[in-house]
């Protein structure tokens, strides 16, 4: 009953809209905004309707239908406004939707007739008129509604019967390719392709729609081959977003095209049809080649009409020109929305898959859109193209004709590759390398092991770099055009000595190694893209490999060119995929993987072989001198290749002079071999990541190359060999590069041994013993005394070679240098005695104290206790000689303490500090003043039973290096009698008051009359110093301050000395000084204030005329030290 009474409702509803509207169904201008009101109701109510779910009976339709069918029959279509045309076709498309089940063909017919005249703008007698874009809107979708395949998902009935819809769709599939109806079947399809250019978004999705329905359901298989062109060129057109103005077309919009583009591909040139037709045989069994195939009589058999029949010849011409559509496609690949991006994929896949026999010279364009895509930064495109790959391959129809393309994709693109290196084309180079990464990748299984691997890619990309690859071909193909060449700027966190520190908390171990640069590659992401693409074939191959990169190995090893440097960079990608070792320590891709017997021996022979091989030359790159036999050709005519050249062009500024030579060539062929050295340094990380704990043993032969790349003057190489030392820790698993070397310090020193022997004499081996030494830190002291042997049997050998005497007594700076920053090496000394008034005096008590003092200076002091009888004990018997026994013991104790026995690492600075003594007049200055520095280190160091002989011994040789003539010299004697006089101020009391203030007096005199006549420095009234920090006069300047300022915190004053030395340096605290030596000066005289705070207000307030009457003299107007002296006097 509520059915009934809801359908009554409804019916109730609708003749309010319907009779008024059989009404007015003549239209004139005074009806058509009724008709307009009227046709707007009703299709709400049918919207409505079909939102709520309830079906329409058929009765009702009629009785809808019965208005619209009689406005068409008393108006001519063409007179027929736009809006009315528009309203009335929406509405017939809603009530298609009810209608479609019950619909019989003529009604069908005829509605598809007048969408598709109105569509083609054919209404009467091939005249009409263009309607607006929302009237053909409105059209194809009554052709929509009309054409649409019925899904239980478009069903709005609970009980939705597949069997009759598909019975219903059939019938129309049926009378659509019937003789009769094929004219107007094929003039729609014609008017939807003209149409579906439209610029008109919904306008092109909806037309698609119904392109797709009408290619794949109703288009006869033999009418297909005659419309294929059309489709194929006018999807191209529109997946390619030809008339648009965006430069890309939609991602639907793509997607849609290459739809249609599919369903036509597919039933026109697929292979089940051909082989149905005749026009390709089927080879799937040994009984195919046997069988003859079927000859068709072409005079018995007649081809229905509107058929074209697929014959051999056929297929040979349309798949040539398929392909050339296919082809066209290609910017697809980059097309930036994902939904054309899947689509692309879905396309390239089922065509793929469908015509394996009828268009094999599109499948490795078809099988690279799928590589591309894999590539894809959209993880919803990549992991769809993998599958579908990973389907075809797997699939057991046509799959080695799939295998036998890739591989030979593969072959050809590392072919290709050094001829677009050589053009620069940034974008080809990555799409190509990731043709092949994606290739790769396609062999091992995916991560959560859904899909398996195919394991025929790694047989075939092992053969490919096997000892029958051929890497002899594309290989040196490659190395030709490879070329590497000096980072304009290496960017480091830290420096080379902060990196590895063990007291800085802060510093990183785990270091990267900076990015090396390709001449013909600018871009960061073809870079990255071509290390990529020999790791993934490195991974792929797996042990075959070992071949090619033992070959690029032996390449590189026999020269220090650009070839080689490329040939070691292909070998360390290689490798790295082999071993499955990332050079990128934080890496979490980076995993411990399992390593043959194989593999690990051939790393553990190249690892051997670069050390060993490391201090070997390149005749090639020898400075040889200019043969006059054989003058130098002009460039210009050795090179006959056209070149492509980044920069400005040179310009000649004299006309006639031949332009120089660009200074680029030498600078580049020098930097080769500094590049050749930083990348063995990455193989031995390589090497060590897949030997992992065992590698230790070969660094007897692999340590010295990685410590002498960190003393490098090149930061590129530096920084590689740091890198290179915490990879190797690292997988070493070793907690810290110093734990490397301490563990590993007696491979080092012998290394170094090795190489400072006559017969192998290497200058920078002391350089690397030194920085070993730097590394290790404070734990090396345990082996700090095999280094001082071998430093001191070395002098003794060498000491004629200035270069070697300076980088061993380098190295014994270092040795006390870490002595000295470790707290714990220092010996307990007691605090000095106060000097002068170190603590301030309270003015205005001051007189109250002395009058109290001369008041009671003549009193009686009273006794601490009254005097008594004498005649019995004071103390208790036995206490007085107790006394006397705890005193004996406490003078035993001061004995004991005056001789405590020296720890290890004082008894090596004294050794250190003995035998270095004799260096303080080497003809070096640099000798010279590492001593004096090496002297001031081991200072706070020593006990005094130990220092003081030795200083008193090479006191004379210090005070000469006062008035030696290189300033860095005097500089280095100055910091060491600074520490003497802050550790043993008492002893240096004659010293620095006798022996040194009278030379610095005279340093003083000399460098004012310098400064008169240097022109850089400062001008102006007063100004003192010079405007760099790094003049000689400057640095003199800062040593004499500080030496002095040491001097009155530890050494007892002398008040004439101390008054001079407050009036000379006066000057310095004037605000026109170098800001530095202000400080410096600061410092001084607050270390004054400490001995004599009055002396200094004196000066300084008589300097800026605080002061009247006698101390007149001391006023200066020429210096401003007013703020540097309320800073001193802390006013």
């Amino acid at each position: 009953m509520e059915e009934v009474r809801g359908g009554q409702s409804t019916f109730q509803r609708l003749k309010a809209v319907c009779v008024p509207l059989l009404g007015s169904s003549v239209l004139s201008p005074a009806s058509i905004p009724t008709v307009l009101r009227l046709l707007s109701d009703l299709r709400n109510i049918l919207r409505e309707l079909q939102a709520s779910g309830q079906v329409l009976a058929p009765a009702t339709v009629t009785y809808v239908f019965f208005p619209l069918s009689t406005i068409l029959r008393r108006n001519d279509l063409a007179n027929i406004p736009d809006q009315v045309l528009e309203r009335l076709l929406d509405v017939l498309s809603l009530l298609s939707d009810s209608w479609w089940w019950e619909m019989e063909v003529a009604a069908w017919e005829q509605v598809f007739m007048l969408c598709s005249a109105i569509l083609g703008g054919i209404e009467r007698k091939g005249k009409g008129k263009e309607r607006d874009e929302e009237t053909k809107l409105a059209a194809v979708g009554c052709l929509w509604s009309l054409l649409r395949e019925r899904t239980t998902h478009d069903s709005q009935s609970v009980s939705f019967d597949s069997a009759r819809a598909s019975k219903v769709m059939e019938t129309f599939k049926i009378h659509a390719q019937s003789t009769k109806f094929m004219p107007v079947l094929g003039q729609t399809l014609n008017t939807l392709l003209i149409v579906v250019e439209s610029s008109h978004l919904p306008l092109q999705r909806r037309t698609l729609e119904v392109l797709c329905t009408v290619v794949e359901h109703y288009l006869p298989d033999g009418f297909l081959p005659s419309v294929l062109p059309g489709i194929i060129s006018a999807m191209s057109k529109v997946a390619l977003g030809a008339k648009t103005t965006r430069g890309w077309a939609n991602g639907d919009i793509v997607a849609s095209a290459l739809l249609v583009m599919e369903h036509a591909i597919i039933r026109a040139v697929g292979d089940d049809i051909c082989i149905r037709e005749g026009a390709i045989r089927s080879m799937d069994h040994l009984e195919d080649l046997l069988s003859r195939p079927e000859v068709v009589d072409s005079e018995s058999s007649v081809p229905p009409p509107y058929t074209t029949q697929r014959t051999a010849s056929w297929l040979r011409g349309t798949a040539s020109q398929l392909h050339i559509a296919l082809n066209a496609l290609s910017p697809l690949v980059k097309h930036p929305t994902p939904v054309a991006l899947v689509g692309l994929v879905n396309f390239s896949a089922n065509v793929l898959s469908a015509t394996t026999l009828t268009v094999p010279q599109s499948q490795p364009l078809l099988v690279s859109f799928l590589l591309s895509l894999k590539a894809s930064p959209f993880d919803r495109v990549s992991e769809r193209s993998d599958s579908a790959l990973r389907r075809i391959l797997l699939a057991s129809t046509h799959r080695h004709h799939i295998l036998r393309t890739l591989l030979q994709i593969s072959r050809d693109n590392l072919t290709a590759l050094p001829r677009l290196l050589l053009s620069h084309a940034d974008s080809k180079v990555e799409h190509v390398a990731n043709v092949i990464i994606s290739i790769c990748n396609l062999a091992p299984p995916t991560l959560n092991s859904v899909q398996p691997g195919i394991t025929a890619i790694s047989t075939g990309v092992g053969k490919l770099l096997g000892p029958n690859g051929g890497v002899e071909k594309w290989g040196w193909g490659l190395l030709s055009n490879l070329e590497f060449v000096k980072p304009p700027v290496v960017v480091t966190p830290a420096s080379a000595v902060q990196l590895l520190l063990e007291g800085d908390p802060s510093a990183s171990h785990n270091a990267s190694f900076p990015e090396l640069a390709m001449r013909h590659v600018s871009s960061r992401t073809a870079h990255e893209a071509l290390e990529g693409m020999l790791r993934a074939l490195g991974a792929t191959a797996g042990e075959d490999a070992l071949f090619s990169i033992e070959w690029f190995v032996d390449i590189a090893l026999n020269g220090r060119d650009s070839r080689a440097v490329a040939a070691l960079w292909c070998a360390c990608r290689l490798l790295e995929g082999v071993g499955q070792v990332s050079m990128d320590l934080s890496d979490p891709s980076s995993i411990s993987a399992s390593r043959t017997r194989r593999l690990e021996k051939f790393a553990r022979n190249l690892a051997r072989r670069i050390g060993e091989t490391w201090d070997d030359v390149d005749p090639d790159t020898t400075d040889q001198p200019p043969d006059a036999s054989h003058p130098r050709s002009d460039p210009t005519e050795d090179n006959v290749l056209v070149e492509h050249i980044q920069g400005l062009v040179r310009v000649s500024a004299v006309p006639g002079v031949s332009n120089p030579t660009p200074s680029s060539t030498p600078a580049h062929g020098a930097v080769q071999p500094m590049l050749h050295r930083v990348l063995r340094l990455q193989l031995l990380s390589v090497t060590a990541g897949i030997l992992e704990a065992r590698f230790p043993p070969l660094l007897l032969h692999t340590l010295y190359p990685v410590l002498h790349g960190v003393i490098s003057d090149s930061p590129f190489e530096s920084a590689s060999a740091l890198a290179a030392l915490s990879a190797i820790a690292n997988h070493a698993s070793f907690a810290t590069p110093a734990n490397l070397l301490l563990s590993n310090f007696d491979y080092a020193l012998d290394a170094v041994s090795r190489r400072l022997t006559r017969r192998w004499l290497d200058a920078d081996a002391t350089k690397v013993l030194a920085v070993l030494v730097r590394l290790v830190g404070r734990d090396v002291v345990q082996k700090a005394g095999d280094v001082v042997e071998e430093c001191f049997d070395r002098l003794d050998e060498y000491h004629g070679y200035e270069v070697i005497v300076d980088g061993l007594v380098e190295v014994l700076q270092e040795v006390v240098k870490v002595i000295e920053e470790d707290d714990s090496n220092r010996p307990v000394k007691e605090p000095q005695a106060a000097q002068g008034a170190l603590y301030p005096v309270d003015d205005a008590n001051r007189l109250v104290a002395f009058a109290e003092w001369f008041k009671h200076r003549h009193d009686e002091q009273q006794p601490a206790e009254p005097i008594r009888d004498s005649s019995y004990p004071r103390e208790a018997w036995g206490k007085a000689k107790e006394h006397e026994e705890n005193a004996e013991d406490a003078d035993m104790n001061v004995t004991q303490d005056d001789t405590v026995p020296e720890t290890p690492s004082q008894a090596l600075t004294r050794q250190i500090v003995s035998r270095s003594l004799y260096f303080l007049t080497h003809g070096s200055p640099q000798i010279r003043a590492r001593i004096l520095l090496l002297l001031a280190n081991a200072v706070p160091v020593l006990p005094e039973s130990a220092l003081l002989p030795s200083v008193h011994q090479a006191w004379p040789f210090v005070l000469n290096r006062l008035s030696d003539a290189e300033t860095f010299v005097v500089s280095a004697a100055a910091m060491l009698i600074a520490a003497l006089a802050q550790h043993v101020g008492d002893f240096m009391y004659r010293r620095i008051w006798d022996d040194v203030w009278p030379r610095f007096r005279e340093h003083l005199r000399r460098l004012e009359q310098a400064d008169a006549s240097n022109a850089l420095a400062r001008r102006g009234p007063g100004s003192v110093g010079t405007e760099s920090a790094y003049t000689h006069s400057h640095r003199l300047y800062k040593a004499i301050i500080q030496t002095l300022t040491a001097a009155a915190q530890g050494v007892q004053a002398q008040d004439s000395t101390n008054w001079e030395i407050i009036v000379l340096f006066r000057r310095f605290l004037h605000v026109q000084a170098h800001e530095e030596l202000q400080a410096c000066a600061r410092a001084l005289y607050n270390a004054l204030c400490r001995q004599n705070e009055d002396a200094v207000w004196l000066a300084l307030g008589g300097t800026m005329g605080w002061v009247e009457g006698p101390m007149r003299f001391l006023r200066e107007q020429n210096w401003d030290i007013e703020r540097n002296a309320r800073v001193v006097l802390q006013m």
